[in-house]
């Protein structure tokens, strides 16, 4: 997740592996646990494959020096491949990693983003099924309590995946008509 996310940002602008390390704290803090441990290292694996490169190399007062990281096309190419799959996981990073590739629908075609937000919301209403139909053992009170939350955010989850979708839907028929009635008025012009 954390390869997803850096070169989600760095498509935006290139950035120092601090400010990226605060990029990922400040929008993603919610998904992924950040460390400068993990960063660096997957910042070099990330340039050795040539899916990032450096644009510059600034040297700080402390004499230091810091690189500013920018994504390159083979990048590109790796996060479109990784924002589209779906991977076997726990049901954890599974909503961890739907929040990250949600953050970065932009850079996505209106279609790719239906595609995500039905996968996400049918892998939401199964669970949902699948929980409604347990029944767990007599709960305490505290254990009863987190096992309606649990659910009451999983429905909470549903409603707005639902949103999101009739919002994209809505967006994606309006791009349509625009572009028929611009065929449509070439057509007329020629």
């Amino acid at each position: 997740m954390l390869e997803l996310a850096t070169l989600g940002l760095l498509q935006s602008e290139p950035l120092h592996g601090y400010r990226l390390k605060q990029q990922l704290e400040l929008f993603m803090s919610c998904c992924i646990s950040v460390n400068y441990g993990a960063i660096y290292p997957l910042l070099r694996r990330l340039e050795e494959r040539g899916e990032i490169s450096t644009y510059a190399i600034d040297h700080t007062e402390a004499g230091l020096s810091r690189k500013t990281y920018g994504i390159t096309d083979k990048g590109r190419e790796r996060w479109q491949e990784i924002m589209l799959e779906t991977p076997h996981e726990s049901w954890v990073n599974s909503r961890s990693r739907f929040m990250i590739k949600f953050f970065f629908f932009s850079h996505l075609k209106p279609v790719e983003r239906v595609k995500l937000l039905k996968s996400r919301l049918s892998a939401c209403q199964v669970r949902l099924e699948s929980l409604e139909l347990e029944n767990p053992l007599p709960l305490d009170f505290y254990a009863s309590i987190g096992w309606n939350r649990s659910l009451t955010v999983l429905r909470s989850e549903i409603e707005w995946l639902n949103e999101q979708l009739a919002q994209e839907q809505e967006l994606h028929e309006s791009d349509q008509l625009a572009e028929n009635q611009a065929i449509f008025s070439q057509r007329q012009s020629s």
